[in-house]
Parts: C-alpha cells; structure tokens; sequence
C-alpha cells in the first residue's frame, strides 16, 4: 500500500500503535510502510486525535473552496478590467 493510500485518520491509528508496541519497525512491517514514511507521518500528524483529523480535513477543504472563490474573483476582475480599457 503506498503512503498516500492511507487516510489521515489510519495514519493517525497506525502511530497510535507504536506508543502500544513500541517498536517502530514491527508497526510499520505490520502496515507495510517504510520507516522514513512513518517518521514523516509523525512530525505531520504526531500528537493529533482522531477528531482533530477530521477538523483539519474539513479546514484544509473550506481553504480550497475559499481559494477557488478568490480565483474566480481575480478572473472576473481581470475580464473587467479588459472590458473596461477597450471601452475607454
């Protein structure tokens, strides 16, 4: 299984295990994950729940939405623009 096929919140399981096992090869024998995916995984979501997973899945896309709302806006101000300076 590759590393971007695990959701945020079966990363967050798999680093819960090793404070359980703690033993960081088994873990990632176990998953079937190379330790340098495990050890980034942890600085990114070490320390965080379950719970905090989902928030931050549903903030990381209301940014998304937001950005594609000010992309929008940058275009329709461009169109404007160039509207306007053939107009004058």
């Amino acid at each position: 299984m590759e590393w971007n096929s695990f959701s945020v919140e079966q990363i967050i399981r798999i680093l819960k295990e090793d404070d359980t096992v703690g033993n960081v090869r088994e873990v990632c024998r176990q998953h079937n994950v190379i330790e340098e995916t495990f050890y980034r995984w942890r600085n990114k979501y070490g320390g965080l729940e379950v719970s905090d997973a989902k928030k931050l899945r549903g903030l990381e896309n209301e940014n998304a939405e937001l950005k594609k709302m000010v992309a929008e806006l940058i275009l329709d101000k461009r169109m404007f623009q160039d509207m306007l300076s053939k107009m004058w």
